[in-house]
């Protein structure tokens, strides 16, 4: 490629760059809607062993080609008690290996990968008529596109082996290590993605733009600058959440530190990693990241008791202030912005029956008189907010609405009605069915506790996907939420089945718990339909439904 002026040069550089990171997002997405339910029951069930609880790491974080994707996920674990502390950070440390892993094989080069990866993935994706492999076909097209743009980053940057200023520029960055390395730092940063600056700071290195002390210094950076992404989007989340979010930030981004203050000072030959500059660096990468795991992992108890000494339990000032309503009633004279506080205050329930339905599971396991009180006082504030916006969209009625906003309307209302049922489920039947468990001093078999708190892991993943939809309105996401439903119903008449296969063997366990079995799985199918309606409304205009189900087209 002829570049014939910096303008040029920059256009054809930042396309290719764009191109890197929308393609590494569009593997990550696919993976998500594909293999999320799997991914979180493999995360959950692996914090037994730590030797297990790295290798879903490795394993999680080489799927999404993400270990932010990953840090989330399991952060969310550790917030509600589903995985301790030690174990989450060990699923740190393997995926911040397994993102090093990903870099190594994204390296690959073979021309004939890139076609055969572009077809399968079409053809997948246009005609598959499931769901995930619909899911698998936009992952091999991201897989493609990923190949695709350090090609073209490699030929937008095979001028620059000449270029005199940027052989200055390059060389002041060989020398000045810190600044590389900040560098390096705030564009994973920026681009959110520690897998695409890895991949853009190697291919510059191949390309003989960038020399190897920069590029180390980078790569480096972007250790930090990935975990610091993972910091910045949890910010708002629980303590136990932060904790090991900021334990791993302080073991990567310190570690990274420290590795750049050795070679800056002592200055060791790095040729023993590779036989070529990029492979040096790539290499360096995946060493760092190795050495780190096998060396923290042990530590992981003293590391996450530090940082509970770090980061100790405080009084929230905010939890002593009142909630404040969304229904604000001087917007009732203005229909659109009234029906837009509305949507806010259904929004807001949503949210906190999700937390109920967080804490509930937790229940069956080990009773707490405190949580179960909280769960009970959340359900009265829920049915309150419920009555309120029930009386808030009557009175928004009374006025002369078009047909839009009206039909709105009435959409909030039922999906409320909804929410209030799904709150009850948790509060009366499952936190019911938990003080039952307690008092009666039996416990589920273990076929038996791992079959709920799966199906309630895949509950929460619909619940949560029905929060996006009430706030984004999305036809596909509605689409995929309406087909969870059904899943979500298959499923829970599958564990019917198996529990009934247990009684037949006549398990101890199953025999004495078989209603409880039975009822709470009911009352996690409940929560899960009455959270799947707030997709109906959607579909409904977008002509997506036939009866109660989605269309041919649609699916």
């Amino acid at each position: 490629m002829e570049t014939t002026s910096p303008l040029l040069f920059v256009l054809h550089v930042a396309g290719a760059a764009a191109l890197l990171i929308w393609a590494v997002r569009l593997v990550r997405t696919g993976v998500e809607r594909a293999f999320s339910v799997q991914l979180r029951r493999w995360l959950r069930r692996s914090s037994e062993s730590r030797l297990m609880a790295a290798g879903t790491g490795v394993i999680a974080a080489v799927m999404l080609q993400s270990s932010t994707a990953v840090t989330i996920l399991v952060a969310n674990f550790a917030a509600s008690g589903t995985i301790v502390a030690s174990a989450a950070l060990v699923m740190l440390l393997g995926a911040d290996l397994g993102s090093a892993v990903v870099a190594q094989i994204l390296l690959v080069r073979q021309s004939w990968l890139v076609p055969v990866l572009l077809l399968l993935g079409v053809v997948l994706f246009l005609r598959g008529q499931d769901r995930r492999i619909r899911q698998v076909g936009r992952i091999l097209i991201g897989l493609s596109l990923i190949f695709v743009s350090l090609d073209m980053i490699r030929e937008a940057t095979e001028p620059l082996r000449d270029s005199p200023g940027m052989a200055t520029a390059m060389g002041y960055l060989g020398r000045d290590l810190l600044t590389a390395f900040v560098l390096g730092a705030l564009f994973a940063w920026v681009v959110h993605s520690s897998v695409a600056a890895v991949l853009l700071y190697v291919t510059l290195v191949l390309q003989g733009v960038m020399p190897v002390p920069a590029a180390v210094a980078m790569v480096l950076g972007a250790n930090l600058g990935g975990s610091f992404i993972a910091y910045v989007l949890t910010l708002a989340q629980p303590l136990e959440a932060r904790r090991v979010v900021v334990a791993n930030l302080v073991l990567r981004g310190g570690g990274a530190a420290l590795v750049l203050g050795s070679i800056f000072v002592f200055n060791p030959p790095l040729d023993w990693l590779g036989a070529t500059p990029a492979r040096i660096v790539i290499n360096l990468h995946l060493a760092f990241n190795l050495v780190l795991a096998l060396a923290l992992i042990p530590l992981a108890g003293p590391v996450t008791r530090a940082a509970t000494a770090l980061l100790p339990p405080k009084p929230d000032p905010a939890a002593a202030l009142q909630r404040v309503s969304a229904l604000d009633p001087v917007a009732l004279d203005i229909p659109d912005r009234a029906i837009a506080c509305a949507a806010r205050e259904v929004l807001r329930i949503g949210e906190e029956i999700e937390a109920m339905l967080r804490s509930a599971i937790n229940m069956y396991d080990h009773w707490d008189d405190a949580t179960a009180a909280a769960i009970e006082a959340q359900q009265k504030a829920v049915d309150r907010m419920h009555f309120e916006t029930k009386l808030y969209l009557a009175q928004i009625n009374r006025a002369k609405l078009d047909e839009e906003t009206a039909t709105r309307s009435i959409d909030l209302s039922t999906i409320a009605i909804n929410l209030e049922a799904a709150s009850d489920a948790i509060a009366r039947s499952m936190l019911g069915l938990a003080r039952r468990l307690h008092l009666g001093g039996v416990a589920f078999s273990d076929a038996g506790w791992r079959e709920i708190r799966d199906f309630h892991d895949r509950v929460l993943s619909n619940v949560q996907l029905a929060l996006n939809v009430l706030m984004t309105l999305e036809p596909d996401a509605a689409r995929e939420l309406v087909a969870e439903k059904e899943a979500v119903r298959d499923i829970e008449q599958a564990l019917q089945r198996s529990h009934l296969g247990r009684l037949q063997q006549g398990l101890a366990e199953s025999i004495e718990t078989s209603n409880i079995h039975q009822e709470t799985l009911r009352a996690l199918k409940t929560v899960n339909t009455a959270f799947s309606m707030a997709a109906y409304p959607i579909l409904a205009e977008s002509g997506d439904l036939l009866s109660s189900r989605l269309s041919g087209a649609a699916r």
